[in-house]
């Protein structure tokens, strides 16, 4: 049986019987008004007994499953106030448990509506070109290389590539962000986002089970069943709140020997502050990080999120955008810059580089000719040489460069280039014509996240890549990082997150493949979700949706928030029903009044704990 079916019998169930409970008060009420006091009480007793049963039944698969929980002392105090002749008392109570019931209910319901939103939006079937034609499929038959036709108001299906001239894609299923956003021919667009402006074709690149929006959804149902360190702390604590409460309905006989003040004990004894406070605040912190954009996995995370003292940051496509672009282009004497990145870029398109790549999509950028380069050798890790349009090119590292040349860089080329430039050397017709500098661009946000994680708590800041030493150490100094570490492998980052784990609970944020084992490995970890691989994001306990590191810290300060007011609703509820209980067994709260006045107590908790979705 699905988790949804079970959910929606339960909450019929619920429906059902806090109708009979309240038909039976309504019966018991018109007999005695009708001076049938006796018919009045067998009334009120046969709508205890289905709530009483279905509670019967509940506690023993409960205990079958090892879990002792409150619902105990709901039946004792049901099963008492009938034997003690209180039927209208033992109504009361089961009205008050079923009307728990559907108020918890709700409040799950009310903190889920963001992440079950996700998962309702899943699309079943797509429109995909064949021949001449179109044929509506089932979203499981497409594959890879596929075309799809993405009508106004659809859900992309699977992730792929715009093939039209312009695709306008509503994302706030994935982000948060409330404006369409356009996306051009060739542009990445992920499943879940939804068509707002004209048709357009999509060319998919991954399945429907391996694209993004699946993704969620599975990391939506496993959090939805996840059970925070938390809520498992209360229903250890519950134990020991039914073990008071027996204790104080016993010290209660000893001194009075009134069967009465028993009861009353037993009926303000209810489970609502520890059992529904504590997840339901959770959830409703989970659901107000999914409306930003900020996936939590489970309870569980959200807690150790909220714990977090040192944050551990790769570089590359974190607090950089993991794409190096053009900064400057020196040119020598009888030399344009025009011209230089005109012969670099035509030669690089022989060249499967990442950084021939970004000078092909810079000299494009720009307008620039490029021609198809000829006679290309390529020495890896150094550079190439070839011809274009019939002059001799060679471009890459200065001492590449230089070697095909009969002069030596010249020093004011090479003054005051920036440590974390990367340098490539052109040369036409055997002459150094200039150079080329390119960066790895700090994402604007980058420093205005620091300085907030700082005040959110974070007591450590530490930069860990991959990249050369001297290029990471030159961000950690833009930056102002604690610790900056470079030259690390996979296996260097893990060690680097068990290093930190002494100075606190650790959260580590990455994107990429290399990133995944030091993201399992600390208290958190963070994906960049929105272009990091899949990998990563399974390895992470959060998955950010959006491309930028802002939502991440509001996410940490919604998890201490939430994790507060749980707390809050757990002290102040068993507080207040601990006081009622006293109360009860002085013999000022008689076991109707005090059905009601637990009641009273149980909506404030739940209202309380769902402080937490605002």
């Amino acid at each position: 049986m699905s988790l949804h079916v079970a959910e929606l019998m339960r909450r019929q169930q619920s429906r059902i019987l806090i109708g009979s409970a309240a038909a039976g008060l309504v019966a018991g009420g018109f007999l005695v008004s009708n001076g049938q006091a006796i018919a009045a009480g067998w009334a009120w007793s046969a709508a205890t007994a289905p709530v009483l049963a279905g509670l019967f039944v509940q506690i023993i698969l409960s205990l079958r499953r090892g879990d002792v929980g409150l619902d105990i002392v709901a039946a004792l105090s049901m099963s008492a106030a009938l034997a003690f002749g209180e039927p209208l008392a033992a109504n009361v109570v089961a009205m008050m448990y079923a009307g728990g019931q559907v108020l918890e209910d709700f409040a799950q319901g009310r903190a889920r509506r963001e992440m079950t939103a996700l998962m309702g939006r899943v699309a079943q079937t797509a429109m995909r070109f064949e021949g001449e034609g179109l044929r509506q499929v089932a979203i499981a038959a497409i594959c890879p290389g596929d075309r799809l036709l993405i009508r106004q108001g659809d859900v992309l299906p699977v992730d792929g590539r715009v093939g039209s001239a312009v695709a306008v894609l509503d994302l706030s299923a994935l982000t948060g962000e409330s404006l369409p956003q356009t996306f051009q021919e060739g542009a990445e667009v992920l499943s879940g986002s939804a068509c707002t402006g004209a048709a357009f074709q999509l060319v998919a690149i991954r399945p429907a089970a391996e694209s993004t929006y699946a993704g969620i959804v599975r990391l939506v149902e496993a959090a939805q069943v996840s059970k925070a360190p938390m809520v498992r702390m209360a229903d250890r604590y519950a134990i020991g709140f039914l073990a008071l409460t027996l204790a104080i309905a016993a010290v209660t006989w000893l001194l009075s020997g009134d069967v009465i003040r028993v009861l009353s004990v037993l009926v303000v004894a209810t489970p609502c502050p520890l059992i529904l406070a504590v997840p339901v605040a959770l959830i409703s912190g989970m659901s107000r990080t999914a409306r930003m954009g900020v996936l939590v996995k489970g309870g569980g995370v959200l807690e150790a999120l909220s714990r977090v003292r040192t944050v551990i940051l790769d570089k590359t496509g974190t607090v950089t955008h993991g794409q190096a672009v053009i900064t400057d282009i020196r040119a020598r004497k009888d030399f344009e810059a025009a011209e230089i990145l005109t012969a670099a870029a035509s030669l690089d398109q022989a060249s499967g580089h990442v950084v021939a790549a970004a000078l092909v999509k810079a000299a494009e950028a720009r307008g620039l000719a490029l021609s198809a380069p000829a006679d290309v050798v390529e020495t890896p890790g150094s550079g190439l040489a070839g011809r274009v349009e019939g002059r001799r090119v060679a471009l890459g590292g200065i001492d590449f460069v230089t070697g095909h040349t009969a002069e030596a860089a010249p020093d004011d080329l090479l003054e005051g280039i920036d440590p974390g430039a990367l340098t490539v050397a052109v040369a036409i017709e055997g002459r150094l014509a200039g150079l080329i500098l390119l960066q790895d661009q700090i994402r604007a946000d980058a420093r205005p996240m620091l300085d907030a994680l700082r005040q959110t708590g974070c007591r450590r800041l530490v930069l860990a890549s991959g990249d050369r030493g001297d290029i990471v150490r030159s961000v950690g100094e833009q930056l102002g990082f604690d610790r900056v570490l470079g030259d690390l492998s996979p296996e260097a980052k893990v060690l680097a997150v068990r290093d930190e784990i002494p100075n606190g609970p650790v959260m580590m944020v990455g994107d990429g493949v290399n990133d995944a084992p030091a993201l399992a490995a600390a208290d958190v970890g963070v994906a960049m979700g929105a272009h990091g691989t899949a990998s990563s994001s399974e390895a992470a306990g959060v998955v950010l949706l959006v491309d930028e590191l802002a939502p991440l810290v509001k996410a940490m300060a919604i998890a201490r928030r939430s994790r507060a007011i749980a707390l809050q609703s757990v002290v102040a509820g068993l507080g207040l029903s601990l006081a009622a209980m006293a109360l009860a067994g002085f013999g000022y709260l008689p076991p109707v009044e005090g059905a009601l006045t637990q009641e009273a107590i149980d909506v404030a908790v739940i209202l309380n704990a769902l402080r937490a979705l605002r």
